[in-house]
């Protein structure tokens, strides 16, 4: 019995440490995917049913507006560059859900992407990404003037 016990415990952990692999290399090639303005191989990572998340408060889009923002752009070669400094991913018990968090080097500076996945049959697909701008602690105030003026009018517009 403690050999089975032991055998299934070893069988999971090598299961997630596996899929924790696929999901940094789909990640990585994602972003990959963006830097080299390849559209198929961006957009068939995203679940058909997904949802991004940008940094404009204005940014909050299915996969077919998402694909018609961003299809101009990776229609003239050129869209973004994210590459990963840092990732955290972690796991529903019954390793069908995965979620994580990311630190982006970006044209943006330091970027904080995060999201979720879900396991189709054998292939993971992104359901969820939201892309936010890391602001220094003590930058706040300044960013917070600059934004103001933008964000005051649509939080009113929000408000009705």
């Amino acid at each position: 019995m403690k050999k089975i016990l032991l055998f299934l415990i070893l069988t999971t952990q090598f299961s997630v440490a596996q899929d924790k692999q696929t999901i940094n290399t789909l990640l990585d090639n994602w972003h990959k995917a963006a830097a080299e303005a390849n559209f198929e191989s961006y957009f068939s990572v995203l679940h058909d049913d997904s949802i991004y998340i940008g940094t404009d408060a204005t940014e909050n889009w299915t996969k077919p507006q998402f694909i018609a923002f961003a299809k101009p752009y990776f229609d003239k070669g050129k869209a973004w560059n994210f590459t990963a400094l840092e990732r955290n991913i972690y796991f529903s018990k019954d390793g069908k859900t995965a979620w994580f968090d990311e630190l982006l080097n970006t044209q943006m500076k330091i970027c904080r992407g995060s999201g979720v996945l879900i396991k189709v049959k054998k292939e993971w697909k992104i359901k969820h990404y939201v892309l936010s701008m890391t602001i220094p602690n003590d930058n706040t105030n300044e960013v917070v003037k600059t934004k103001a003026p933008i964000e005051d009018a649509l939080i009113d517009k929000l408000k009705k």
